[in-house]
């Protein structure tokens, strides 16, 4: 049976691969944990000559392969040669997330030798870099939960994903808690009129219809939005050329609560009845405000 989908599973220890890898085998790929990377082409191979029947398979490959980890991108350079599709998965999380997660399990970073967490994370991310800039998709895990990463899976990889040709992510988010590290494109609205100012409308987000009032009260707003939305109906047929599968829209104000969250929205529902496969997610907007 010929192998129809091949998924490379890596990213930043404690960024949540074991937990990627048990959803991707809840969606019947053939699931693998810390294989050599010297192993796949042959392995891939023997899935495909398997009575079995396994079409689809996912390989976590990462540091902890050590020396062995160093022949990926020969392995890979193999696979292209070759004609065997595959795609890169990279997870990653904030380092201060990542210290946290490794705090509550009281596990040791495998690149850890005097226990110095921090240092360790660094150096992998530094040396995950090149792996990083190949990857097809990029999720940040910092603010997902598990049931959250498993939906996000399933979007990607699950029956049906990719029968359309571009699936696309709106997120909003607030300046002050840092930009999505999984976004494609990045627009900043904090230019826009700031409902946080007006005592009544502060507690409310940017899905109240007062806020959103508010907002587009100003002229800036509506020249802005027409020349955005625009731009979007230009740039996305543009990706979807490039045979491009995902792309992640990050719009920010400054606590993500307001006018990043409007802005997401209409843009979700402007993509959506123009038939593009939209997820809207806003990051900050249950945050707590300082």
């Amino acid at each position: 049976m010929a192998l129809s989908r091949l998924v490379i599973v890596t990213g930043l220890s404690g960024a949540g691969k074991t937990q990627a890898l048990r959803s991707l085998e809840d969606l019947g790929f053939f699931c693998v944990d810390n294989l050599p990377p010297a192993l796949m082409p042959k392995f891939v191979e023997l899935c495909a000559q398997s009575s079995r029947g396994i079409n689809k398979i996912a390989l976590v490959v990462d540091i902890r392969g050590g020396e062995f980890f160093d022949a990926l991108f020969e392995v890979l350079a193999d696979l292209d040669r070759q004609g065997t599709g595959y795609e890169i998965l990279f997870l990653e999380a904030s380092d201060e997330t990542l210290v946290r997660r490794f705090k509550e399990s009281r596990r040791s970073h495998p690149l850890s030798m005097d226990g110095e967490v921090l240092q360790s994370i660094r150096e992998e991310r530094t040396r995950l870099r090149e792996l990083r800039g190949r990857a097809h998709k990029i999720i940040d895990t910092s603010h997902l939960s598990v049931h959250r990463l498993k939906e996000e899976l399933a979007g990607l990889f699950g029956e049906g994903a990719g029968t359309a040709a571009l699936r696309i992510t709106v997120v909003s988010f607030g300046f002050k808690f840092g930009i999505p590290l999984d976004s494609d494109l990045v627009f900043d609205v904090r230019f826009l009129p700031n409902p946080h100012y007006d005592p009544e409308l502060r507690p409310l987000t940017g899905e109240d219809r007062r806020v959103q009032e508010f907002i587009c009260r100003s002229p800036v707003t509506g020249e802005f939005m027409e020349r955005f939305f625009r731009f979007m109906e230009f740039l996305i047929p543009q990706y979807v050329r490039e045979g491009k599968t995902t792309l992640t829209v990050a719009i920010g104000c400054t606590g993500g609560q307001h006018r990043s969250v409007m802005l997401a929205r209409l843009l979700g529902d402007a993509l959506a009845g123009k038939g593009y496969r939209v997820t809207v997610r806003h990051r900050d907007m249950a945050v707590k405000q300082g």
